[in-house]
């Protein structure tokens, strides 16, 4: 996509919604996704379920919450997601900001938009990250991951529309800035634009059904600030 396109989607914008762990920070730098994956697998293990192998291989807790809700057993999904939302706590304390991210969330607000967070990560973790950063008060709402109810979660269009609900906003004046498919997904289901973030090699044959597709944050800076923020 050219500059003057990503400019012209940008503008259309007044309210921006950021998934968190890849736009905004990579909140498991220090304390590995994977490393969290195996703790699940091993509360699940000593709740005495059996594992089949795609989840034994997994390396997303996420994934691992997602399989939890499918064996039909409530508690056990409170339990899994009461871990991983400690864990996200811990993590968000060592997570590692997204380069330009700080930028486009000060420029954004500068420009007179609002900025809200979407995120399948727990909300908890995303206001530690944000107030340790002092960027607290650029943003809201926070919507995080529906507790213990992972068919909640992107791409579920359920959090980007409970975001633009709370920012009473009509769906075509917001834009969704994820990394993933699910984000893309979730956007337009919720008829919201959508720019992918391919922060990694390939990312972008992932990320096909964007609206744009950008590389660096930096992008977003230029066109929301193009003199600074």
């Amino acid at each position: 996509m050219t500059a003057t396109a990503l400019s012209a989607l940008v503008d259309r914008a007044r309210f921006l919604l950021l998934d968190f762990d890849g736009p905004v920070c990579a909140v498991f730098a220090n304390h590995p996704a994977p490393t969290i994956a195996a703790e699940l697998r091993r509360l699940l293990v000593d709740q005495g379920v059996p594992l089949p192998e795609h989840i034994r291989a997994e390396a997303d807790p996420l994934a691992v919450l997602r399989f939890t809700a499918t064996l039909g057993k409530r508690q056990l999904v409170h339990r899994v997601d009461d871990a991983l939302r400690s864990a996200e706590l811990t993590a968000a304390r060592t997570a590692e900001p997204t380069p330009h991210a700080r930028e486009v969330i000060v420029a954004a607000q500068h420009s007179g938009r609002r900025v809200a967070i979407v995120s399948n990560n727990s909300a908890e973790a995303v206001r530690a990250y944000l107030l340790a950063h002092r960027l607290d008060g650029y943003l809201h709402p926070i919507i995080g991951r529906a507790y213990a109810d992972p068919a909640q979660m992107k791409p579920n269009p359920a959090p980007v529309l409970a975001a633009v609900a709370e920012l009473h906003a009509d769906p075509g004046t917001c834009l969704m800035i994820g990394d993933s498919a699910s984000d893309i997904t979730a956007a337009h289901t919720a008829r919201v634009p959508a720019i992918g973030y391919a922060n990694k090699p390939g990312k972008a044959t992932h990320l096909d059904t964007a609206d744009a597709v950008i590389t660096c944050m930096a992008d977003l800076v230029t066109v929301l600030a193009p003199d600074g923020p």
